[in-house]
Parts: C-alpha cells; structure tokens; sequence
C-alpha cells in the first residue's frame, strides 16, 4: 500500500495522515444507520450540500419499484404546476453501484482516453489529470 500511496503522490498539505483507498469494486458508503426507516431525508435525495461525500446511488432509482418512473412523472407535474415537492426516488441500497469512485485503474485499458480530431494534435502516452484543462483549453483557441 505504501508503494501505490508513493506513486499517487498524497504528500499534499491537505490530505491527511490517514488515506483509505477502496478495492477496485467497492466505495466507502456513508450510511451511517442501521434501521432504513431512520435514515436522514437527504438520504433518499439527490442533496451533494447536505450529503457528507459522494453518493454514486444517487445516480440510480428502486428497480425493485415498478411505479418509479410514474412518480418521477407526478414529481415533475407537480414542479411544473408550481407545487413544491421533494425528488425522493433514490434507493438506500449500496450493493446496487458497481465499481469505486476516483480510485487509479489497476488496468491501463481502463484508464481515461483523450480523443481528437484534430491531426497535428500530439500527446504523450500519459498525460497528468492537471493538464487536461490547459491541452482543452489549447485545443478549443486552435480551433477559432
């Protein structure tokens, strides 16, 4: 583990003494209740302010719930016709997210690609994510 902390270079002054990194097919749920039926509001909610980390089953609805997309119907209605209502369709089940959130790819396969179109475009074979920004930037103004 030290070695793969080393390699992701965490000697940063704002990470911590202590850095966790998941298996490649978990995440770090925060669920911090054992009783679903006390679960905090936010939970059932796509809510990134009142969440404390990332949530990846916001991304998914109940497939246990054969009327959910009706729901997300009468929700939007409702919004539509200046009715507050709240988007509570959001599972409480973790096992439904497969794969981790930010973690390194073990695979090279796996990892981000930078596809272009333009032809005189040359880029190492491993770009750093903090020169993205610039090498878009680059390639949008070239365009112009």
């Amino acid at each position: 583990m030290g070695e793969e902390l080393e390699k992701a270079k965490l000697n940063h002054e704002r990470s911590g003494d202590l850095v966790v990194v998941a298996d490649a097919d978990s995440w770090f749920t925060y669920y911090f209740w054992l009783d679903d039926a006390k679960a905090p509001d936010y939970a059932r909610m796509v809510d990134i302010h009142k969440k404390p980390g990332y949530d990846p089953v916001e991304m998914l609805t109940n497939p246990k719930d054969k009327l959910v997309m009706a729901k997300v119907v009468a929700m939007l209605l409702k919004k539509k016709m200046g009715f507050r209502t709240v988007m509570n369709i959001i599972p409480l089940d973790a096992t439904l997210v497969k794969g981790s959130h930010g973690r390194i790819p073990e695979d090279k396969a796996d990892f981000p690609i930078l596809i272009t179109d333009q032809i005189n475009s040359v880029f190492n074979d491993d770009i750093k994510a903090t020169d993205v920004y610039s090498i878009l930037k680059k390639h949008v103004t070239e365009e112009e």
